[in-house]
């Protein structure tokens, strides 16, 4: 039995890390652990130009301090009348890392989202010809359908089309929770990736309702059923190149989920690393683990591997109840449940 595990320094490819005392409050658990993020642009208001991008990048430095070896990769949030000149001008001065494309109305801070992907025409051209990734909240929005099944039709209803129109546009699925998902996005002739959450690989949707109703375990897209769960979990461990680490940790004060209408997000950053080695341990595939969490993000980002290692550790750590006080009080992902694996810097 490995005791012991030595891994390249890992990134996080999907991460909230809000703004103000939050972002005060949280950034540190994640630079942490890894040298590198994809930081979500879904502030109030969204990051859509390249200086409000650069602006908030500093504010994350800021709020880390001096000395703190992590690196913010910043993302433009996309809307209708998104400008092609403006992204591209972002990204050749190494400001904008990718875009991010959420369907108006699918999660947090979403209202300014994209209503229709036809009207992203140019900005689509405009990032196949550069190389700049797309990134995907991948669900239709549309009530008529079961927000069960709304991943698996984006994938049949927008995904599918638009690499037929797009074929040399760079893709990431984020956070996929399908079968249908993981499966497009393996077997895809097309440049695309897929994030995978802990969450997702951990519990199922009978976690929100185990007891009463938990909404520490409400995120979007929501938990799916225990078949999505596995065929997410045996694409996590495949050590295929297409999918790799991405937390989607996103914060909010314990109030504001605990509440008549509670935000959907699930802040899993202080463990994160702990809590996907913890799958990869179960699975018999702890060699396939570096991979997932420190190679194939990288590669397919155009990124060079960090330099530096992590190590973890077997040992029973328990995860405490809440992290932070007042204003920043959050309730983690795994709250009073013990860990098997201790990360060890």
């Amino acid at each position: 039995m490995t005791d012991r595990l030595t891994i390249r320094r890992p990134d996080d490819w999907h991460v909230h890390l809000r703004d103000g005392a939050m972002l005060q409050a949280v950034a540190g658990h994640t630079a942490r652990q890894f040298g590198r993020a994809i930081v979500m642009p879904n502030l109030t208001p969204p990051v859509t130009s390249v200086a409000a991008a650069e602006a908030y990048r500093g504010r994350i430095m800021a709020a880390l301090g001096e000395g703190v070896d992590f690196t913010p990769l910043m993302t433009c949030y996309l809307t209708d009348d998104a400008d092609p000149a403006e992204i591209a001008a972002g990204h050749a001065a190494g400001v904008f890392t990718a875009c991010k494309l959420y369907p108006a109305h699918a999660t947090t801070n979403s209202a300014h989202g994209v209503t229709d992907i036809r009207r992203l025409t140019g900005v689509l051209e405009t990032l196949q010809r550069i190389g700049m990734p797309l990134l995907i909240h991948g669900e239709v929005t549309d009530k008529a359908i079961d927000i069960f099944d709304r991943e698996a039709v984006f994938v049949e209803r927008v995904l599918t089309p638009l690499t037929r129109d797009y074929p040399g546009l760079r893709i990431v699925l984020e956070h996929i929770t399908t079968a249908e998902a993981a499966a497009f996005v393996a077997e895809a002739d097309h440049p695309i990736a897929a994030t995978i959450t802990p969450q997702h690989l951990l519990i199922n949707r009978n976690a929100i309702f185990d007891g009463g109703l938990r909404p520490h375990a409400y995120c979007l897209p929501v938990l799916k059923r225990e078949t999505h769960r596995l065929a997410v979990r045996r694409a996590a461990v495949s050590g295929s190149p297409r999918f790799f680490l991405g937390t989607d940790s996103a914060p909010h004060v314990v109030g504001a989920k605990e509440s008549g209408c509670g935000c959907a997000g699930i802040f899993n950053a202080p463990f994160a690393l702990e809590a996907y080695l913890r799958v990869f341990d179960e699975e018999g595939a702890l060699d396939r683990f570096e991979g997932f969490a420190s190679e194939h993000g990288a590669r397919f980002y155009g990124r060079p591997l960090n330099e530096g290692t992590v190590t973890l550790v077997r040992d029973a750590v328990a995860v405490p109840d809440r992290i932070g006080t007042g204003e920043t009080a959050v309730v983690p992902f795994m709250a009073g449940e013990t860990i098997g694996w201790r990360f060890d810097g």
